[in-house]
């Protein structure tokens, strides 16, 4: 089983580094859907994602029909604030790939394909009164680790030895 970060057109390298670090951090593969809002040469997006770039799996994607072609829509789940089901009511122990779709930081997805797929989507609880959204990069990492908790946390590590030793 792997976990996916799908980024629909992102437009901020800022956020697509910090995702792409999470993404390092939990063995998650990053799927970047063109056309992005950046050059992924941008200094921003590489200062954001730090020296991690070559620990995690990037798949490009010419447009939104190619990535769903690519996949099994079984295990896609579609992040959108309009979902009316909590991302923590999904069971994601289903075997199989599960792939977090994104919308673009600005206007999210396109509305012909959220209106088509309203069975996938699902929300992360937010105060419409207070914000318009929450930041791309908190919630896909709100998610992601929502996953990986159900999961088990596989392959992650569970107890980092602090240096003692070297406190003098």
């Amino acid at each position: 089983m792997t976990n996916h970060i799908v980024l629909f057109e992102p437009l901020f390298p800022a956020n697509t580094g910090n995702i792409a670090r999470t993404c390092a951090g939990t063995d998650t593969v990053l799927h970047l859907i063109k056309p992005l809002g950046f050059s992924t040469d941008d200094k921003h997006m590489k200062r954001a994602g730090l020296d991690y770039w070559d620990k995690v799996k990037v798949v490009y994607h010419d447009d939104l029909v190619a990535f769903l072609d690519s996949i099994d829509l079984d295990h896609l789940y579609i992040v959108s604030k309009f979902a009316e089901r909590d991302y923590s009511e999904v069971d994601y122990t289903i075997a199989g790939d599960h792939y977090f779709l994104f919308g673009k930081e600005t206007t999210g997805l396109p509305e012909g394909f959220m209106r088509r797929y309203p069975e996938k989507a699902i929300r992360i609880p937010q105060d419409d009164n207070n914000i318009r959204a929450l930041n791309l990069s908190n919630t896909a990492a709100i998610v992601i680790y929502e996953a990986l908790r159900q999961q088990g946390f596989p392959n992650l590590a569970r107890v980092h030895k602090y240096p003692f030793d070297k406190l003098k």
